[in-house]
């Protein structure tokens, strides 16, 4: 799978444009800024765009969709829990344990609730690679103190989630660089902090640590 990231925006968010090879099918992670740049990226190589994934829903991955989507087409997904609540137009309902293909390609749904109730991972196992949104980054995990967030649900999706992917996979995360697991199993102290908590126990406090990541 190729990734071509697009890095803009007051907050600095990653979006990103998955395809496997010009003039097929493709998909877009969270255009929240600066759309021109998808849509040009989008028609020079031909491509022909299926979904709009969404991993939460804050404006800086998000406010571009529609945008978008009247520009190239495909559908807006979001997780069911954050669109109960979400403004903009939501086509598809994704659920924890989805599937959506990628011209062959399976691409998995993984809830990963924290930062939002409803934040989400797409989870590329053949290609080895995880697009995290504002779950986890390469050195640190996403906020959980603003609406719908919770430190609970954040260690919980540490543990349950993200510590089962190999040390070769390869996140994308909504801001920040992409590392691979091995790289965030030895420098992300937030995450390793989240491992050593026994499992099941967890306390409410808020994770503070990522201000300028909404």
């Amino acid at each position: 799978m190729k990734v071509k990231r697009f890095t803009c925006g007051p907050i600095v968010a990653n979006g990103y444009v998955i395809y496997q090879a010009d003039g097929g099918e493709c998909m877009i992670i969270d255009p929240g800024y600066e759309p021109q740049g998808y849509i040009d990226f989008v028609k020079e190589h031909q491509l022909r765009v299926t979904r709009i994934l969404l991993t939460h829903l804050h404006y800086d991955h998000t406010d571009e969709a529609e945008h978008v989507q009247q520009a190239l087409g495909g559908e807006i997904c979001m997780h069911e829990a954050d669109a109960a609540v979400y403004k903009g137009r939501v086509d598809v309902i994704l659920h924890d344990g989805d599937i959506v293909e990628l011209d062959g390609e399976k691409i998995q749904v993984l809830s990963t609730p924290g930062h939002t109730k409803g934040s989400v991972c797409f989870y590329a196992k053949q290609s080895g690679i995880c697009f995290t949104g504002d779950t986890l980054f390469d050195t640190d995990l996403g906020r959980t103190d603003l609406a719908g967030g919770s430190s609970e649900d954040m260690i919980r999706s540490i543990q349950n989630v993200c510590s089962t992917w190999p040390d070769g996979v390869i996140i994308y995360p909504g801001h920040d660089r992409s590392e691979n697991m091995k790289f965030v199993r030895k420098y992300n102290l937030e995450y390793n902090a989240c491992m050593m908590r026994p499992r099941g126990i967890a306390e409410e406090k808020g994770n503070r640590s990522c201000r300028k990541k909404g």
